[in-house]
């Protein structure tokens, strides 16, 4: 065993550490990951509104709270779904502008015009003009691939352009602003010229915008990343970084959040058509599922830390109960530590991965609802299960049977740990006592 955990603590730390440490800091997969961060208030208010407007009673229910409920999405349908329409459903254009500008600032450029350029460039490929109005039918999850590749692509044009000093020269009495404006004048063309002729061809040759065609491309990769399989290599994943001290759910969910989202467009079309809900890999099926109380699934621990005969391991405990009910633990993963810890390393990647298997056999048989909303991930556990899940009380009932599996998980090992500490603690007592007694001669 110790031969084997030292071969496998050496592929962590040379391998996939230093590989895992660069993707985290490239420029294009930081600039996607803040772009999604910088879009996730737009998203939350917008998927609480859909629940709002998709009330959690039967069309024939006598409960006064339940009629009055039914009655104003009856009767305001359009009003309260107004919200819903005006974030979720153009989420893709939130994530262009933000992407763009976040890249923009990485290279020094000027942020606001690079995500204009970016917004402008999306739209005109995902919603082209006709008959006077914009569809916006590829300006939510359908759109979410090309946004970021097309955020990507006009900023690295306008950046391209600026580095080679490619565009209107004016003097340099002419105001900042006004300067600013005509740097984009170049990089608008140049759109134009490459994005737009892409998108007719497209149009004319396929009858689809080129999101479509992108969704098309993408839809066995959504597929493959929405299986049992593909969850778990993503969960493994995320917790070997962690185990390396890398922050594994920064970077794991950096880039999964283009599948969640688009997974989650795909279940919020589905409930609002009246058809069937099939995708499971949402955010919030990683948070409130698989890591209960955050990554490692550590909830329990922390519940066996409270009870533990070393006081360390109880310290650690009181110090981590409040942020870990907030799907926080820090305080746990370097307090314990966990962090590079032989003894908590099977637990904490087989927890998850057990919590993986049981939430999507439960979300696939329909034992509890498929998730429809986004909560903020520091929700608590069974409060942000059952927000996500449409109030689906038994998302309540499987986040407290996860928080037992891990439990039992955990505590063989927490065991083995705590009659290490314990016999350290006593070793060190011993050998305090015995100087004592050589200097009290």
């Amino acid at each position: 065993m110790g031969a084997f955990s030292e071969s496998l603590f050496g592929i962590i730390e040379n391998r996939i550490s230093p590989i895992a440490a660069r993707l985290s800091n490239q420029r294009h997969v930081t600039a996607i990951k803040d772009g999604f961060i910088s879009s996730m208030p737009f998203l939350i208010v917008g998927s609480f509104m859909l629940l709002f407007a998709h009330p959690p009673f039967s069309a024939d229910s006598q409960w006064a709270i339940a009629k009055w409920w039914l009655g104003m999405v009856a009767r305001y349908s359009e009003q309260i779904m107004m919200p819903y329409n005006m974030t979720m459903g153009i989420m893709a254009v939130y994530i262009a502008a933000a992407i763009s500008y976040n890249l923009a600032q990485s290279y020094k450029m000027n942020g606001f015009m690079a995500a204009c350029l970016s917004l402008m460039s999306f739209l005109v490929v995902a919603a082209p003009q006709s008959h006077g109005a914009l569809p916006v039918g590829s300006l939510g999850g359908e759109g979410i691939f090309t946004a970021i590749l097309v955020a990507l692509y006009s900023t690295e044009l306008m950046h391209f352009l600026q580095k080679h000093h490619i565009g209107i020269k004016l003097p340099e009495q002419v105001p900042p602003k006004i300067r600013q404006s005509f740097d984009l004048l170049i990089p608008i063309l140049a759109i134009f010229l490459t994005l737009f002729p892409l998108s007719l061809f497209i149009q004319h040759q396929f009858g689809m915008l080129l999101p479509q065609a992108i969704m098309a491309i993408f839809a066995p990769i959504i597929s493959a990343s929405d299986s049992l399989p593909a969850i778990l290599i993503a969960v493994l994943l995320c917790h070997l970084l962690w185990f390396a001290g890398i922050h594994g759910a920064v970077i794991v969910g950096g880039i999964l959040q283009a599948f969640w989202l688009t997974n989650l467009g795909i279940n919020q079309q589905a409930l609002n058509a009246g058809a069937p809900i099939t995708q499971i890999f949402i955010e919030p099926f990683w948070q409130f599922f698989i890591v209960v109380g955050g990554s490692g699934s550590t909830m329990g621990l922390v519940f066996l830390y409270l009870r533990s005969r070393a006081p360390h391991l109880r310290s650690i405990g009181k110090l981590g109960l409040v942020p870990s009910m907030f799907n926080i633990n820090e305080p746990i993963i370097f307090g314990s530590p966990v962090v590079m810890n032989p003894l908590l390393f099977i637990p904490f990647v087989t927890a998850p991965l057990v919590n993986a298997i049981i939430a999507w056999a439960a979300t696939r048989t329909d034992l509890v609802n498929h998730v429809i909303s986004l909560a903020p991930w520091t929700t608590p556990g069974p409060i942000g299960a059952a927000w996500s899940t449409g109030w689906d009380y038994r998302a309540i009932i499987l986040v407290a049977v996860l928080i037992g599996v891990s439990t039992l998980i955990y505590y063989p090992f927490f065991k083995m740990y705590e009659r290490q500490l314990l016999a350290q603690a006593e070793a060190e007592e011993k050998e305090k006592q015995n100087l004592q007694t050589v200097e009290s001669h």
